[in-house]
């Protein structure tokens, strides 16, 4: 039943583009989400997988330096999934 829920929600939010960060450490997934952002534009959303047991706590605080938006975060297992959308004017961190 959760992975159908799970499925759902990747449905209903129109990601641009994805990063595989499964297996990084910190501050890897930060710092290759930082660059896939950099060639979005404004509004388009990142779908990120990490498997760092801080990257919560990681994406939480780099979206709130630099104005990106943490519109999502589900955990499958020991995947952490993040939707993140481009901010118009980010704050470069």
């Amino acid at each position: 039943m959760q992975e159908a829920q799970l499925k759902k929600d990747r449905q209903e939010i129109p990601v641009a583009m994805k990063l595989d960060a499964k297996g990084l450490n910190c501050p890897l997934p930060i710092l290759k989400t930082k660059v896939v952002l950099n060639k979005m534009r404004p509004g388009e959303i990142l779908f990120v997988e990490a498997t760092d047991p801080h990257a919560e706590v990681d994406f939480e605080a780099y979206c709130a330096r630099s104005r990106h938006e943490l519109i999502r975060v589900n955990q499958a297992g020991d995947v952490y999934e993040f939707y993140i959308r481009r901010a118009e004017h980010p704050e470069h961190t």
